[in-house]
């Protein structure tokens, strides 16, 4: 019997769009990329050819396509919510890069246009792939496997080598930390309930927003997480999660495949930038989402559109003590935010 080909477009052929591609033509089975869509023609025309799709200046024309089973959305952040609405009304599978809008209003559109769909489909997934990290994924099972007694407390390093053009106090929220503000309640079972900031001393390298930046997030099961986002720490991609426990701690690991020993210092390198970092995660992300979308049956693991609201109202939650000078604020929960 001929295996099940999903035929996936994706849009944007920027640095994300070009390593989903890349992933999917050579490293996940059951998928083919049939269509690739930038707004620069002949960027999206390099890299269709590269994988034997065809090209569209359009992302729109994309998703229409009969060439396109499911799409993958991996344009700028402010293109997401047009976007994926255009793609759950033509009911196709979508996998939105984070974030899955650049406001809660906008996320909670594409959760109430995917709940109004016939049969209520879950058709949208968006890209936190910490969630399928082997790492990650064995620090989450340790919290519910409770070997060492209920989990306590949690710790998260974020730091990246330099911030993008444009960041801003909001946007390194919203796009960076991010990842660890879905990550941390899936990691102890419990959604965030409240959040403050707490203020830090300024990089010199960090020009126009607070950087450094110092948060704690505390679940409804009483967990407090305390998180550090840095984005120009200079030396390189550093990210690290602990949780401690009744009886003990866990944390992750680097991974790395050499040790080098010379001038009396055994070292591991670490990469550049997120990519080295976390290709194995989206690898294994690409190869759920494609599985899901054959089987009919989400996986557990997958962020739902209402885990891209719950990330965002998080977000919400941590710019209002920003502007409050670091006190304690509520999140909203999805469902009173909905019925808003």
């Amino acid at each position: 019997m001929s295996e099940k080909i999903t035929r996936v477009g994706i849009i944007g052929a920027g640095i994300m769009g070009t390593d989903h591609a890349t992933l999917l033509h050579e490293s996940v089975s059951g998928a083919v990329v049939s269509a690739i869509a930038d707004m620069d023609l002949p960027k999206a025309t390099a890299l269709a050819e590269s994988v034997g799709a065809k090209p569209f200046s359009d992302g729109f024309e994309l998703i229409k396509s009969d060439q396109v089973d499911a799409v993958i959305v991996a344009s700028a952040d402010m293109t997401h919510h047009d976007l994926v609405l255009a793609v759950l009304a033509a009911e196709k599978p979508v996998l939105s890069e984070k974030p899955l809008a650049t406001t809660s209003a906008e996320a909670r559109d594409v959760v109430i246009a995917e709940r109004a769909l016939p049969g209520s489909p879950s058709l949208v997934s968006v890209g936190f792939m910490r969630r399928f990290d082997p790492t990650c994924v064995e620090l989450h099972q340790n919290v519910v496997d409770g070997k060492y007694g209920p989990a306590l407390l949690a710790h998260s390093v974020s730091r990246g080598t330099t911030s993008g053009p444009g960041t801003t106090n909001r946007s390194a929220l919203s796009n960076s930390a991010i990842h660890e503000i879905d990550y941390l309640p899936w990691l102890l079972g419990s959604a965030v309930a409240e959040v403050s900031t707490i203020g830090t001393k300024q990089s010199g390298n960090a020009v126009g927003f607070q950087d450094p930046q110092m948060f704690s997030l505390r679940t409804e099961t009483g967990i407090l997480a305390s998180c550090e986002l840095f984005l120009n720490a200079r030396y390189g991609h550093d990210v690290r999660f602990e949780v401690v426990f009744e009886h003990g701690a866990v944390s992750t690991v680097e991974p790395t495949l050499l040790q080098t020993s010379a001038e009396l210092s055994h070292s591991t390198s670490i990469g550049p930038d997120w990519r080295r970092r976390w290709r194995n995660a989206y690898r294994i992300e690409l190869q759920s989402w494609i599985e899901s979308i054959q089987t009919g049956k989400p996986n557990a693991a997958m962020a739902t559109a209402r885990d891209g609201l719950a990330s965002l109202l998080v977000v919400d939650a941590l710019v209002k003590s920003q502007e409050l000078g670091g006190e304690t604020v509520s999140v909203i929960s999805i469902d009173d935010f909905l019925r808003s």
